[in-house]
């Protein structure tokens, strides 16, 4: 019998990220029916870009984007607000002995990509001056 070794250091496993990608799908597709009662969210397109579980599977945090990136803070509480009936939606989609606990959280790495770039546009000063 092979004996389990604890990942240490290492990212995510490939179960924590397979689980990660069925959640993502499985929330898309929830926020897609438009279900949604909360005014922040009425008429609100949102990117749900990655889902992050916990090794354990019990917790999965949403990492999104409400498109053009208005009212973002009222959306990511409507959302954490709405987790509770997501859960229950994702839970129909996706077959796990224990549903995630969902959190919401507004994904930076655009506003990071774009200042990156922003960065790398800017010509240096010539060091033959």
């Amino acid at each position: 019998m092979t004996r389990r070794t604890k990942r240490t250091g290492a990212g995510p496993g490939q179960r924590q990220l397979k689980v990660g990608e069925l959640l993502r799908a499985a929330l898309v597709e929830a926020l897609a029916r438009g279900h949604l009662r909360d005014p922040a969210l009425q008429g609100t397109t949102i990117t749900v870009t990655e889902v992050r579980v916990t090794p354990d599977l019990r917790h999965a945090r949403a990492y999104v984007m409400p498109l053009g990136g208005s009212h973002a803070g009222e959306v990511i509480k409507a959302l954490n607000r709405a987790a509770g009936y997501l859960r229950h939606e994702v839970d129909r989609r996706v077959a796990l002995r224990m549903s995630p606990e969902l959190h919401f959280e507004l994904d930076e790495t655009f506003e990071e990509a774009a200042r990156i770039e922003t960065l790398l546009r800017q010509t240096p000063p010539s060091a033959h001056d």
